[in-house]
Formats: structure tokens, C-alpha cells, sequence
């Protein structure tokens, strides 16, 4: 197939964008914009079309980073500029998915973890959330038993943030005492925690300790 710049000018993808405007662009000569160069032996118009061939625009927009790099044809460079463009396109629409709560306050935390105030043993729950502070993922039992920094490590909790893209966290624990100040296992696990996850790039936005009536926050008690 010939290549991009042997095509007419009116058949050339960024050509025809500013001419006729991007409205009147086919879905493939709009990702072969994104893309901007093809790979060996085929032009970046011929790869952006077998691309929409295997996958739907849907489910191209959902694939992660990972999956777009595995793609012949998208490099890393292409796959972050798909991800962004999608991701302004996304924020502009204010586009969500209607399945993930969004956390924004203490009272959201609680009503995600409301189930562990009539536990009588303690539990670790860990709250996974993305960019836009919407939870990706909820493990309720990350750790049962009474919590003790020898045995809490911050992999358990750091294993599910990698795998589902999170990019911070929240911890919640119940106290079947009924007593809601921490121990100095919970301090010192709080603080390992926080630490690994500066590391990572994943910040601990709060550590809640929760029992029957009452709500202790890291956060508001300025801890973290």
C-alpha cells in the first residue's frame, strides 16, 4: 500500500481534518492521526484500520496501557497518546461509569465498610480508588485478626493497588472494644503503609478506624 505522503492530499488523514473538519473523518483516519506513523510494511491509515477491525472503539478506549502496547503497530508513545485522548475526552464529557461510587468524604468510607462494626474480630479493609476518586476495587478482608505491625505487611495491600490501576488508597478497621483510638500497632502500621506507598507513587489518603457508634479518621486527626 502506498505510503501517507504518496496518497492525494484530500485522501491524507491530517490534510483532510483541516480542511473538511474532523467531524467528516472516518474512525480510521482519526486513530491514524493518534498513531501518526504506521510500522513495516504498512502506512499508518492501513494499521489504524486492522486495528478497528479486531477491536470496537469502545473497547479499544477501555484497554489499559498493557494491552495497547501489545497491539502490533502502537508502541508506548502511541498508547499513551490514545489513553490521554481518551481520557480528556472522558473528563470533558464527564463520562463515568455509573457503577463506581465515588469517595469523597469519611460518611462515604463508612457506608462502603458499614458491615464491620458488628464484627468481633477486628478486620483490615482496604479501599481501592482511581485518579477521579472513584473505587475500583474493595477487598474486605485484606487482614482478620488483631492487627499487628508484624504480621500487616504493605505488599498485601500494594499487590491489589497494582493490579487494579489504583492510584491511592483508604484503610478501614474495626475495634470490637468500642473503643475507637488507635493502638501502637495501628500507628505503626499506618505509618509502614504510608511510607511504601510514597514509594510506589500510591498515596494513603486515610486510615478509619470504625466500631459500633463511633469513627476515628487518621486524616482529620492530622495523622497522615
Amino acid at each position: 500500500m502506498a505510503k501517507i505522503k504518496d496518497l492525494p492530499e484530500a485522501d491524507r488523514p491530517r490534510e483532510k481534518l483541516i480542511k473538511k473538519g474532523s467531524q467528516n473523518l472516518k474512525d480510521g483516519e482519526l486513530l491514524a492521526i493518534l498513531l501518526r506513523t504506521g510500522r513495516e510494511g504498512k502506512n499508518v491509515l492501513e494499521v489504524a484500520k486492522q486495528i478497528l477491525r479486531k477491536y470496537s472503539k469502545k473497547r479499544l478506549l477501555k484497554l489499559k496501557y498493557e494491552d495497547l502496547t501489545k497491539i502490533k503497530g502502537i508502541n508506548s508513545a502511541k498508547a499513551c497518546t490514545i489513553l490521554a485522548a481518551a481520557e480528556l475526552v472522558k473528563r470533558a464529557l464527564k463520562i463515568q461509569d455509573e457503577t463506581l461510587p465515588i469517595i469523597r468524604s469519611t460518611k462515604d468510607v463508612i457506608a462502603q465498610a458499614v458491615y464491620l462494626r458488628d464484627r468481633t474480630r477486628e478486620h483490615l479493609m482496604t479501599i481501592y480508588l482511581n485518579a477521579r476518586n472513584e473505587m475500583v476495587w474493595k477487598k474486605q478482608s485484606t487482614f482478620i485478626g488483631t492487627l499487628n505491625a508484624n504480621l500487616v505487611h504493605p505488599r498485601e495491600i500494594f499487590t491489589e493497588a497494582l493490579t487494579h490501576n489504583a492510584s491511592s488508597v483508604i484503610l478501614v478497621h474495626n475495634h470490637p472494644s468500642g473503643d475507637p483510638e488507635p493502638s501502637q500497632d495501628d500507628l505503626e502500621i499506618t505509618k509502614r503503609i504510608l511510607e511504601a506507598g510514597k514509594i510506589l507513587g500510591i498515596d494513603v489518603l486515610d486510615h478509619i478506624i470504625i466500631t459500633k457508634t463511633k469513627v476515628f479518621s487518621f486524616k482529620e486527626k492530622k495523622l497522615i
